[in-house]
């Protein structure tokens, strides 16, 4: 299993300590905190419809690596590519296939309340 594909796979297992842990980490280092810190950045991005469907309990919405982008900023994405040894678009990329089910799964009763 190539790097890629463990950084995938993990991303979307919602460890305290693991990949998502630390991407958490790396977001609160740039003053993203929690899951509130990423609903802010995502409605000031215009894509409040995209982060309420991940805290609430019907279907998630898709979102691009671009929409990441634009709502974490390059900074953010370059922080979290160098934590891992990726290039940024694929930190993007992963960003993008996991955070919707990690922010699903860190609100199971639907909002956002103390959950990092």
């Amino acid at each position: 299993m190539g790097l890629f594909d463990q950084i995938s796979s993990l991303l979307g297992g919602g460890a305290e300590g693991g990949i998502t842990g630390q991407v958490m980490g790396v977001l609160q280092q740039n003053g993203i905190s929690g899951v509130s810190g990423l609903m802010q950045q995502f409605e000031q991005s215009g894509m409040g419809a995209h982060i309420a469907s991940w805290v609430g309990n019907g279907e998630n919405l898709p979102v691009s690596a671009d929409q990441v982008k634009q709502a974490l900023g390059n900074p953010v994405i370059a922080s979290i590519a160098q934590k891992f040894g990726i290039d940024p678009d694929a930190a993007a990329q992963l960003l993008a296939q996991h955070l919707p089910t990690a922010v699903d799964q860190a609100t199971p009763e639907g909002n956002a309340g103390d959950a990092s």
